[in-house]
């Protein structure tokens, strides 16, 4: 066997057993007798043999694979839910296969090329695409839609922050500081939607009057920084912004320190989601923790308990589940009362 590594048909022959009853020790089989079960486990003794994970999950029709759909890498939003969902997944023995549909092949839908992977469950960092909504459920592996998406399906489980309150726990904070006229920058989708509204209602019923960019494209550095220098042409007064996420945040200091307003003295900006750009010395931003970590570990539980000892199909007739997590404001260096 030197120099050629040893297979299960070796081992059969080794044990002077079939390779179905090989099969059925590796696979811990109660039906093997005593005196067969150690003939196998000395022939891979002597052999060094060490099964295919592959063919073991083909014959347990189970790929250990769960798929991950997104539609921006560019977001570190994604950053933090995919290690809550490696961290929920990985000590069960599941790879993460992650598709950014924004760059993805547009001649290959992905979701087929998810269903052609025959991964055991889908997680969706992203609204549900039609091809998907328009399956039937019992065709599908198990799917957790993660984050707060502007349509949802009642056949799926779900987990999100709660947006409203983390935009109402911004706008508070800003009042409390003493500021009276705020500003926005929004972006496009279901969570930049509910973000924009609750901040708005909340800072009116508080009696601050709210200015509100017309941006409503992609949440980043770039559109902050345009939908800022927006908000200071409209109105001069505004004394603080509350932005869509971290990112756009980013884009509102570059904004601010371009027309001369110093953070926080002349103005003061808030952020969502809590990212690792948030908190860096350099940027110290006053942000609305999201808690995407726990958005992804939680999602990822969902899902390892929908796909069940066997994967690849519910294991469960429990109704679909939807969790929403209390978000917390996080006060760093870019909040203060207005000068």
């Amino acid at each position: 066997m030197e120099g050629k590594r040893p297979t299960i048909y070796d081992v059969a022959r080794r044990a002077g057993v079939s390779k179905s009853l090989v099969s059925l020790v590796l696979q811990g089989s109660p039906r093997v007798g005593e005196a067969s079960r150690r003939a196998v486990e000395e022939a891979i003794a002597d052999l060094g043999y060490r099964p295919s994970r592959a063919a073991a999950n083909l014959a347990a029709r189970r790929t250990r694979t769960v798929g991950v759909l997104i539609d921006d890498y560019t977001n570190l939003w994604f950053v933090d839910l995919v290690r809550g969902l490696h961290a929920a997944l990985g000590p069960a023995g599941y790879r993460l296969a992650v598709v950014d549909v924004a760059t993805a092949d547009q001649a290959e839908d992905p979701v087929e090329s998810m269903l052609a992977m025959r991964v055991d469950g889908l997680v969706l960092g992203m609204d549900p695409p039609q091809s998907l909504l328009a399956r039937d459920g019992a065709a599908l592996p198990p799917v957790v839609v993660a984050g707060t998406r502007a349509a949802h399906d009642a056949r799926f489980d779900a987990v999100a922050n709660d947006d409203a309150e983390g935009a109402r726990l911004a706008a508070r904070h800003l009042v409390e500081l003493g500021h009276r006229t705020l500003g926005q920058v929004c972006a496009g989708g279901g969570a930049g939607e509910v973000r924009r509204a609750a901040f708005s209602v909340e800072a009116s019923r508080l009696g601050a009057t709210v200015v509100d960019a017309s941006w409503r494209g992609e949440a980043s550095d770039e559109a902050g920084f345009r939908a800022a220098a927006e908000l200071f042409a409209a109105d001069p007064g505004v004394t603080a912004v509350f932005a869509a996420n971290d990112v756009m945040a980013v884009g509102v200091l570059g904004a601010a320190r371009e027309h001369g307003r110093d953070v926080p003295r002349d103005l003061s900006v808030v952020g969502y989601d809590d990212t690792s750009l948030a908190s860096t010395r350099l940027v110290g931003l006053t942000t609305v923790d999201d808690r995407s970590f726990d958005v992804g570990n939680r999602a990822g539980a969902l899902l390892r308990d929908r796909m069940g000892a066997d994967g690849g199909a519910s294991s469960s007739a429990r109704d679909s589940e939807r969790d929403v997590l209390a978000p917390r404001l996080v006060v760093r260096g870019t909040t203060g009362a207005p000068s």
